[in-house]
């Protein structure tokens, strides 16, 4: 099994990226928390549930990997979203896999099959843009679950922004078709261009939030200015003794 951290009630993994193998694994589910995703899981009773029953919770944050330092005194390697996306794709790669997207509009879909087919020769990829609403039909869900099924992938990716996409697939694993699942959200943007990932500049000094918050103040604050705020209050309460995992 993977080193984890037991990090403010949840088991974040602290090991090598490359011990996930894809084709040792069934029903693999590897999600991501970040302050925003700790704190909104605080009052979402279902999204927690969904981190927790994660086989794997990649440190997808500097808050994350802040809180392991102060809290324990261990040294974490955040690994993004986007680092996952690329080191399942290389995996993919060496031996021949098969990769569904589900999530995300039709337009950012097409440009991800254009950059794959280009950068990942040998992998064979399926899509599927699901209706654009909160929640989905039974019908609607039924479409998405045999679509994914038909094309039995070997690494499935949801897009769908947190926490939909995390609790969506938490809800219907057990229907899917897959060895190893993930909610990237936002990763679909990035990799197919559609918008910019900050540069590695501001990845290396932990301020990737910047430059996003500047271009997107509407759609982040919330996460920055209240959710930042709540998740630090609460590890200094864990730090100090104040609340126990």
């Amino acid at each position: 099994m993977y080193k984890t951290i037991n990090l403010m009630g949840y088991d974040v993994f602290n090991d090598d990226i490359s011990l996930i193998d894809i084709g040792k694994s069934q029903g693999l589910i590897v999600n991501t928390i970040n302050p925003h995703s700790y704190v909104t899981a605080k009052s979402d009773t279902l999204f927690k549930e969904a981190l927790l029953s994660s086989d794997t919770l990649i440190a997808d944050g500097s808050g994350i990997v802040l809180a392991a330092q102060k809290i324990h005194n261990i040294s974490m390697k955040k690994i993004a979203g986007a680092d996952l996306h690329h080191y399942l794709l290389l995996e993919l790669n060496k031996t021949n896999g098969t990769v569904f997207y589900m999530g995300a509009a039709p337009s950012t879909l097409v440009k991800i099959h254009e950059k794959t087919s280009v950068e990942f020769p040998n992998i064979t990829v399926e899509s599927y843009s699901p209706p654009f609403k909160s929640d989905f039909s039974t019908v609607d869900n039924e479409i998405i679950i045999n679509k994914i099924n038909t094309f039995n992938p070997d690494v499935l990716f949801i897009g769908m922004t947190a926490p939909k996409q995390e609790k969506w697939l938490y809800q219907h694993k057990g229907k899917l078709n897959f060895k190893v699942a993930s909610s990237i959200g936002a990763v679909f943007d990035f990799y197919a261009g559609t918008v910019d990932r900050p540069s590695p500049f501001w990845i290396k000094i932990h301020l990737e939030w910047l430059p996003r918050l500047l271009k997107e103040p509407r759609r982040l604050w919330r996460r920055n200015f209240i959710s930042t705020p709540i998740f630090l209050f609460d590890m200094f309460l864990y730090k100090f003794g104040y609340k126990k995992n």
